[in-house]
């Protein structure tokens, strides 16, 4: 493993500092290395609560090779296990379900609640015995993992020594507290997967920043310029970038999509499009919202799990659809024009004397903020090793 990657220059001010060395882009090392400090360290997000929107329902996630389960219990509160029966190790869930009963493991059949605990365990002392004196089943329930669901996005801590999600991002959840609301998604149409041939960290970096805008993104620029942009630079904490001049769609009768209840000016014409750090995208709007989640495959290969979501439900505007179609697809095209600049970057880092790149000081504080928070968790990561 590169425990020796110089990231010195990385943490100076945005005005003097380089980028990330490239081995955080290439090498499967620092890939193993960021796996351990940037994302099982931190909250990273998983996966969407839309997913699993009945008691019962279930569904694996592979996450960094690690086996996840997310499941709706009961009281409607989703819960995330390590997807490993207690037993001898058998994966329990291989695809979404509803669990009618338990949750039972094909290979023995021990059964867990859906709040992880141990119910049964056939013959587990002998033939006929369901119980063993040396078999504690309130020790033996699946394996919980921290988790957090903030709008819709399921977060989870893996090593479980983060601060509270609530106090990691207290400070964004309360700039965005009029979105506390609740936000419906917005149907088979409002989903997009997007697989990259780049490093999950470029995602982040062209995400948080409206400096491209004007080249990659010639539609959106001709209504919302660079100018109209603000750069949103919270070090150490989240960043990303907003806009002054959101203008909703209108349909031919300039019908609108419905608004999110009691929003302040702010928002009648602004908009706002952060980073969760380490791998989750939001943006806000007034009429809708929508999440990444950068799933990384391995160091040079992402995949992007996107969902719209609306103030209404769609079964409950159904005058809405076109333009609910229509903003999904503008979104769409946003999206996809990314992925040349993204994936170009990724060849860019396999050049050996690039050394991390610089920054503009005036366009490009977003990124730096995020470089800054990942080479800080790396570095703390080696300090503890």
């Amino acid at each position: 493993m590169n425990k020796h990657a110089p990231l010195a220059s990385v943490l100076r001010d945005v005005n003097t500092a380089n980028g990330l060395p490239n081995a955080h882009y290439i090498d499967p090392a620092v890939f193993a290395e960021e796996k351990e400090t940037v994302l099982f360290a931190n909250w990273s997000g998983i996966g969407f609560g839309k997913d699993i929107p009945d008691a019962g329902d279930a569904k694996p996630v592979n996450f960094l090779g690690m086996p996840l389960l997310m499941v709706r219990d009961r009281t409607g509160e989703i819960g995330v296990f390590q997807n490993t029966c207690r037993h001898r190790g058998m994966i329990l869930v291989d695809k979404p379900q509803k669990i009618r009963g338990a949750i039972r493991c094909p290979y023995h059949s021990w059964c867990y609640g859906l709040n992880g605990e141990l119910r049964t365990a056939p013959h587990v002392g002998g033939p006929g015995q369901n119980t063993h004196e040396d078999v504690d089943f309130s020790k033996l329930g699946l394996l919980r993992i921290r988790s957090y669901v903030w709008r819709d996005v399921v977060f989870v801590n893996i090593d479980g020594n983060a601060p509270a999600f609530e106090e990691v991002h207290a400070e964004l959840m309360e700039r965005w507290k009029e979105f506390d609301q609740p936000m419906y998604h917005g149907g088979e149409g409002a989903s997009v997967e997007l697989t990259l041939d780049a490093n999950w960290k470029l995602a982040v970096e062209n995400y948080c920043e409206s400096y491209h805008l004007p080249w990659v993104h010639p539609g959106l620029n001709s209504y919302s310029r660079l100018e109209d942009h603000y750069n949103i630079n919270e070090l150490g904490k989240y960043s990303g970038q907003g806009t002054y001049v959101y203008t909703q769609f209108e349909g031919d009768a300039g019908e609108k999509l419905a608004d999110f209840e009691g929003l302040s000016e702010k928002w009648t014409e602004g908009a706002e499009y952060i980073v969760v750090y380490p791998n989750v995208l939001l943006g806000v709007q007034r009429d809708h919202g929508f999440a990444f989640i950068l799933e990384p495959v391995n160091c040079e290969k992402t995949v992007e799990h996107i969902e719209l979501y609306y103030a209404q439900k769609p079964e409950d505007a159904p005058e809405h659809e076109a333009l609910r179609a229509k903003n999904a697809d503008l979104w769409r095209t946003v999206f996809q024009e990314d992925v040349f600049v993204v994936e170009g970057m990724q060849k860019g880092r396999h050049g050996v004397k690039f050394d991390g790149g610089r920054f503009s000081p005036a366009m490009d504080g977003p990124t730096h903020c995020f470089h800054h928070w990942v080479a800080t968790q790396v570095e703390k990561g080696r300090e503890e090793a």
